[in-house]
């Protein structure tokens, strides 16, 4: 239940991003001095779909080492 319920907020967030980038088509420039020096100028949609995925990216590798090994049953421990 619970990966069905991400998988939902995934895709709603996915729609947002798309919805927005639907409605803002005209040429924005967009800078990130610390990044490149150079600023970049093209359709709006590019520029929210790249910081989508650098927050979907960033949002996975914030995740991936949280899992902990399950410890042994009760009954493994009373045994050995």
């Amino acid at each position: 239940m619970k990966k069905f319920l991400r998988a939902i907020v995934f895709l709603a967030m996915l729609f947002v991003i798309l919805y927005v980038g639907i409605n803002n088509t005209k040429p924005v420039e967009f800078s990130l001095p610390l990044v490149w020096a150079k600023n970049i100028r093209t359709d709006a949609i590019w520029i929210y779909f790249a910081m989508f995925a650098v927050g979907v990216i960033a949002g996975l590798a914030l995740g991936a080492g949280g899992e902990k090994p399950k410890a042994a049953s009760s009954e493994g421990k009373k045994k050995g």
